[in-house]
């Protein structure tokens, strides 16, 4: 059985991964009312991604003879006042929560949990990556700027992914 201390960070961090599905459910809903539907798409994918993290926890706290404890979700943001700020918003996001699966790491250690460290090392890798594909597009909007040709385009590739 992991410590309790594990335990508060990790069943803290299935509340995140929920808030996050919650978040980017809600930006595409946005996009989707502003007829950008890849963005929509795109990030209608990253939400589902955000469930599946919430049940990774969810069940190794399971494995490991722990209580998963699910807690209330507070209502995200419904609108932008661009394509750009709702990616700035994402990027920033996915900082906070790269700081949180650090600090779940730094919990491990300092607890002696290597199991956990082990399940965790996984997050923090797929971190790097969260945090990788947010930036580009927020690049890649901030050299677009205003463009509406631009955004068109950037939204036909985003629509590759979904």
């Amino acid at each position: 059985m992991i410590s309790k201390k594990v335990q508060k960070v990790l069943n803290d961090q299935i509340k995140e991964e929920m808030g996050s599905a919650y978040l980017y459910f809600s930006m595409s809903n946005w996009f989707h009312t502003q007829n950008l539907h890849g963005f929509a798409g795109w990030l209608q994918h990253q939400a589902k991604e955000e469930l599946e993290h919430a049940l990774k926890i969810y069940g190794y706290l399971h494995d490991q003879n722990s209580s998963a404890e699910l807690k209330a979700l507070e209502a995200p943001q419904k609108t932008w006042k661009s394509p750009l700020a709702a990616f700035q918003d994402t990027y920033k996001h996915e900082q906070h929560i790269t700081g949180l699966i650090n600090n779940i790491a730094d919990t491990a250690i300092a607890e002696k949990d290597h199991a956990t460290g082990v399940f965790i090392n996984w997050f923090v890798s797929e971190q790097v990556e969260e945090e990788a594909a947010a930036l580009a597009v927020l690049e890649k909007l901030k050299l677009i700027g205003d463009h509406p040709g631009g955004i068109y385009l950037l939204d036909r590739e985003m629509g590759a992914r979904a």
